[in-house]
């Protein structure tokens, strides 16, 4: 089962802030959150172990964004 980490355990796990975090998200640098609630967002685990494996790997942004674009997709025809 796939895990969801709320904003401060996607922070600690990218080591980016708050602000970088949902700019990252607009700028297709990360996936977008889950609403789980009416006040509430989380990520899939699996989706930020991803894009930090291609990170580590030193993919390009266009290849992040490529990643992203696919793990989005995933996510729409999986649930």
């Amino acid at each position: 089962m796939n895990s969801l980490l709320r904003l401060p355990d996607v922070m600690q796990a990218t080591g980016l802030s708050r602000a970088s975090v949902y700019l990252n998200a607009s700028n297709g640098l990360i996936t977008t959150p889950i609403k789980i609630g009416q006040r509430s967002a989380a990520w899939p685990e699996s989706e930020i172990e991803a894009i930090n494996r291609a990170r580590i790997a030193g993919k390009s942004e266009n290849d992040i964004k490529v990643l992203v674009t696919k793990l989005l997709r995933e996510r729409s025809e999986q649930y």
